[in-house]
């Protein structure tokens, strides 16, 4: 089953290396902001533990089977997904960090070991060895796939996708029509069949990125409009006061008519809050006559200022 007996099939499976490629390093910018943040906020550590043991199931299917191509790419995925999740560690909470040290333990150590060590001591016959390595392969290359969606949940709920990277979505769907042609020539359903569905997968993750993309793009809208009604409203509350503290200047005279006047210290005054009424009273021969008082006193002719607040 070696990949280079066909120059077509070789091309594929370059084609299909480079996509795998991308694919692994879709994540490069998750992990750089981790770092940046030294927090792994809300992403989690499953889909990087799925798809090392992927890399670890079809590493060993390669090693059966002799092919090159499905070797060298897994063989790069194991190296990049164990410093994914080694990076995951370092900056995870302390009950992040317990659950994923479980998960790698039981799945990539404890599962993984006891399946090669069941097929090289208990399956004598090659062929039957290949089959059940590369059924399980398949199986668990579901898994990648649909590990990302581990997060529908989430993404529904907050009506973003910033915990279900783009790239990653899109390179995956791309990957999974590479390989699926890679093993339809090499007629090697264990690599064709998983693609299927990793095609259905990715595709799905692609359509949550189409309606969640902008989740706050109508909140956005809305605000903006209504920004210039709140702050004419504040205008208004402001108006209002500077209205009332302006100060009337004005002269009363004794008769009750009022001149109202501005002087050259008007735009100072308008800048108090007390407003000064001149109230000028007539002289004493004009008031009215009162009865007499024991001890009259005259009326001076005089100015009041009176400060009314």
């Amino acid at each position: 089953m070696a990949a280079a007996g066909s120059p077509l099939i070789f091309a594929v499976g370059i084609i299909g290396n480079i996509m795998s490629f991308l694919v692994i390093l879709a994540p490069v910018p998750t992990f750089y902001r981790v770092y940046k943040r030294k927090s792994t906020e809300s992403f989690q550590s499953v889909p990087y533990a799925m798809a090392l043991l992927s890399a670890m199931l079809w590493l060993y299917y390669a090693l059966l089977t002799k092919d090159l191509l499905l070797l060298t790419i897994n063989v790069v995925g194991c190296v990049v997904e164990s410093a994914y999740l080694a990076i995951y560690l370092v900056y995870a909470p302390k009950k992040a960090t317990a659950f994923t040290v479980k998960l790698v333990c039981t799945m990539n150590v404890a599962l993984y070991g006891a399946m090669v060590a069941v097929l090289q001591l208990c399956v004598r016959d090659a062929e039957s060895r290949v089959t059940i390595a590369g059924g399980i392969g398949a199986t668990f290359a579901l898994a990648v796939f649909v590990a990302p969606l581990a997060i529908i949940r989430q993404v529904i709920r907050t009506k973003s996708v910033e915990f279900l990277p783009f790239w990653l979505s899109f390179f995956l769907t791309i990957s999974a029509v590479v390989w699926f042609f890679y093993g339809l020539l090499m007629k090697d359903y264990f690599v064709a069949t998983p693609n299927v569905l990793g095609l259905l997968f990715g595709l799905a993750q692609m359509a949550l990125h189409l309606v969640y993309k902008n989740p706050k793009k109508k909140g956005a809208v809305s605000e903006a409009h209504q920004v210039p009604a709140d702050e004419e409203k504040n205008q208004v509350q402001l108006q209002q006061p500077e209205e009332a503290a302006h100060v009337v200047a004005a002269t009363i005279h004794a008769d009750g008519e009022v001149v109202r006047g501005r002087g050259e210290h008007d735009d100072d005054a308008l800048k108090q809050s007390v407003a000064v009424v001149d109230i000028v009273l007539p002289p004493p021969e004009e008031h009215p006559v009162m009865p007499p008082l024991e001890q009259p006193a005259p009326l001076p002719p005089m100015r009041m200022a009176v400060e009314v607040v």
